[in-house]
């Protein structure tokens, strides 16, 4: 591996020269232990502890297949996913392993006891499988975590609904969260170069949700002029929702559970701010059995206090079960709640007397399409959208990382160093970067 760093931090390596580079027959990784799923039993979601599930230790190389790259990771990022993976909740994702490597012998290779995780990456490719013609060994990419087969029609119009999606990292193995990580060369994307190593890597997952969620036809098709409620606007997803909001032409309405939070969304542009400790809404009772419906209208009076008196036209949704009776409610007759995530819970209870009766929507959505990632990261790039970016451990800490985002300790993004040695590196566009310096370290406070 100091042979492959060697080459990434020099200016003058060729694509040849990475192609020539000796592959490790290991490489350094963190994963969980399908022989451990049960070591959480009895314990509530909140006090099962990351630190003690995921490992980081070496692991063999994946044979390279058709259509498949390895990159030599720079840098990661944690995702609600790593967590959930962490804690075996839901359910275990050694279960994903193993139904996807029924599918061919080529996808056996993901059946395995250990499950490397890390659906974000930053890095460099270093091998390119048959039939790869778009990128070669050498190149400087960003993943998206989109994997598709593509083998049935149901995915030929949106990829996202091909019978074999699975998120790369959460629902395959080989994922980010390493120093090697194996994809799906379709799954590869240009690094913007106004960016560091770490910066490049927070985005992926968090920032093409939020596009198709909110702006993409196959979300909230956002327009000027609309008013979107971004539930935990300045997190990894609300932070992307509030800054396509202000860049559409839509008035985000940003809900935060703190003033450091609600500061960091008026940075951004945002000026309607709604702090959920101050006003102390509270749409469950004690028990968490039953809705309070005058803590929504209650929520709802004060969106039309910020507004001017206008109900919301797109919900940015992914709390999920504490938060849902209340974006039904306040959404506009004919609005749309847009949900995925579900980070406090799946099982979702709403009046659907406010749904039927005013003609409203919700809609589902998962990830991106390759398409919509593309554009994704395409903003990303031009420094139209920036990255969330608020701390970065090494992957030997990538426990205490998980952990962070368990526990709603944190801003944006939590990035992870792999192969990169330090915060920093990975710079090629100095200028554009001067540019946007502020924007880009909005959320490390700098």
């Amino acid at each position: 591996m100091h042979t492959i760093l060697e080459a990434i931090s020099s200016d003058e390596a060729t694509s040849d020269d990475f192609a020539s580079l000796e592959l490790p027959e290991s490489y350094r990784a963190a994963f969980v232990k399908k022989d451990e799923v049960d070591m959480f039993e009895g314990l509530t979601a909140k006090e099962k502890d990351p630190r003690k599930s995921l490992h980081v230790d070496e692991v063999p190389l994946p044979e390279l297949g058709p259509g498949e790259a390895l990159v030599a990771v720079m840098a990661s990022a944690i995702n609600y996913n790593t967590v959930w993976t962490s804690i075996f909740e839901p359910v275990s994702t050694f279960g994903f392993l193993e139904r996807y490597g029924r599918l061919s012998d080529l996808t056996k290779r993901h059946d395995l006891p250990y499950h490397v995780v890390g659906s974000d990456l930053s890095g460099v490719v270093l091998a390119t499988g048959p039939g790869v013609t778009k990128w070669k060994a050498g190149d400087r990419v960003v993943a998206h975590c989109l994997s598709v087969e593509l083998e049935s029609p149901d995915g030929h119009n949106d990829t996202m609904l091909d019978n074999e999606q699975r998120i790369w990292g959460f629902e395959t193995n080989f994922g980010g969260l390493a120093d090697v990580a194996m994809v799906k060369a379709n799954q590869l994307m240009p690094k913007p170069e106004h960016l560091t190593w770490e910066e490049a890597a927070s985005p992926g997952l968090v920032n093409c949700t939020a596009y198709r969620q909110l702006v993409s036809k196959n979300g909230g098709d956002m327009k000027q002029g609309d008013n979107v409620l971004i539930w935990g606007a300045s997190g990894g997803l609300g932070g992307f929702a509030t800054q396509y909001a202000l860049n559409g032409g839509a008035t985000p309405v940003c809900v935060v559970s703190n003033e450091e939070k609600a500061a960091i969304a008026r940075s951004m542009g945002a000026e309607l701010i709604i702090n959920r400790s101050e006003e102390g809404y509270r749409f469950w009772n004690d028990e968490g059995t039953k809705q309070d419906p005058k803590e929504w209208k209650r929520f709802g009076a004060k969106i039309r206090e910020l507004t001017g008196g206008e109900d919301i036209d797109i919900v940015f949704e992914h709390p999920g079960r504490e938060t849902f009776g209340a974006s039904v409610y306040v959404t506009r007759k004919g609005g749309t709640i847009t949900t995925c995530a579900s980070t406090s819970g799946y099982m979702h209870e709403y009046d659907n007397r406010y749904l039927w009766m005013n003609l409203k929507r919700i809609i589902s959505s998962h990830f991106a399409n390759y398409r919509e990632s593309w554009e994704a990261n395409r903003l990303i790039a031009k420094g139209k959208i920036h990255p969330t970016l608020s701390k970065t451990y090494t992957l030997d800490q990538v426990g205490q990382a998980a952990l962070d985002v368990h526990q709603n300790a944190h801003q944006g993004k939590v990035g992870v160093l792999c192969l990169a040695p330090e915060e920093g590196l990975g710079v090629r566009d100095p200028e554009m970067r001067a540019e946007h310096e502020t924007a880009i370290n909005r959320f490390r406070g700098v």
